[in-house]
């Protein structure tokens, strides 16, 4: 009897240890951007909302709704082109992206050309358009991107998509680098120069409102300057990742009427090393339905964040996880 009882005490604990294996906590990190962006509070929306630690309540009691023993951190990066490069090398399970940064990682075209191609990098999901602001001081005489020339104008640092759209923007009005004092600063920092008078204008490419375009609107005269004409339909005819979009009217303090602009998609992308069922719940609890309030309440941007544009404008294959999700969903055939 004193057997079969100690027999038995080994299978309990037996069936807590498989019980404790699965529960075991695991890390992903996610390559968000600046602070001062959208896509670092978008990211740690997403990071809260896959998390689930050992021991978390269950999704059906008001807990987390995401994989059970996952641990998800939002990081601050340079962004796009740096998330892809971390994901590449190791350094993150995750990141955010730009739609034409992914295509020309994936592909090795356009950035990337001459550099070897992340043939690796995947989809998760197409999150919500990434606006371009193009912000300028009310009395630097900037009416359009054509009176750029000679001004000094910030572009964003170096490995940011920011940069890349930038020089294609310029490029379409004719301009180049040599054709304006250029700057590589963060938003933030080049709100900064232009508080102090030392900047002209700035570009930043995010969903709006951006806080550091929010803030420095609040204190100083600044406009928002349309990026439209001929020149940008020509432009979306080479670049087709390129979408028109509007920044509404009231978007930043002292913004009248809407303003034209072009867009990009923000994105969560992997690498095809990922386990196809981490990435699989990852994407489930993306969109289940629990989460996808607290993105609408949490962020302007996070009610954008819908099961119906997960798939569009997608540019690189789907993650065999993410692909499998969707297709489970009715949203890919």
């Amino acid at each position: 009897m004193k057997l079969r009882t100690l027999f038995a005490a080994f299978a309990v604990a037996a069936s807590f240890g498989q019980a404790a294996a699965a529960q075991e906590m695991s890390f992903f990190r996610i390559g968000t951007g600046g602070t001062a962006g959208t896509y670092y509070p978008i990211g740690g929306l997403i990071a809260n909302a896959i998390s689930s630690p050992p021991g978390s309540r269950a999704c059906e009691d008001g807990g987390s709704c995401g994989v059970p023993g996952l641990v998800a951190t939002a990081v601050a990066s340079n962004g796009s082109v740096g998330n892809v490069n971390a994901i590449n090398g190791g350094a993150m399970e995750a990141g955010f992206s730009q739609s034409d940064v992914a295509y020309w990682a994936q592909t090795g075209t356009g950035l990337w050309e001459g550099q070897p191609a992340v043939e690796k990098l995947r989809l998760i999901a197409n999150l919500y358009p990434e606006s371009i602001h193009l912000v300028a001081r009310k009395d630097a005489g900037i009416g359009s991107v054509a009176d750029l020339k000679g001004k000094r104008v910030s572009l964003d640092e170096p490995g940011s998509g920011t940069l890349v759209d930038a020089k294609i923007i310029l490029e379409a009005f004719g301009l180049s680098e040599s054709d304006i004092t250029p700057e590589y600063l963060k938003p933030d920092q080049a709100a900064d120069r232009m508080r102090d008078g030392a900047m002209d204008a700035f570009f930043f490419v995010g969903g709006y409102p951006a806080g550091a375009i929010a803030e420095l609107a609040s204190q100083h005269d600044v406009v928002l300057v349309p990026i439209t004409g001929p020149e940008v339909d020509k432009l979306r005819e080479d670049y087709t990742f390129f979408a028109t979009d509007t920044v509404p009217a009231g978007t930043y303090e002292g913004q009248d009427a809407d303003v034209a602009t072009i867009s990009v998609g923000a994105q969560l992308v992997t690498s095809a090393d990922q386990p196809e069922e981490l990435i699989h719940g990852i994407t489930a609890a993306i969109y289940n339905e629990n989460t996808q309030k607290l993105f609408a309440a949490g962020h302007a941007k996070g009610k954008l964040i819908t099961l119906d544009s997960a798939t569009q404008g997608a540019g690189i294959p789907f993650h065999p996880g993410a692909e499998r999700f969707y297709k489970e969903a009715g949203k890919l055939e």
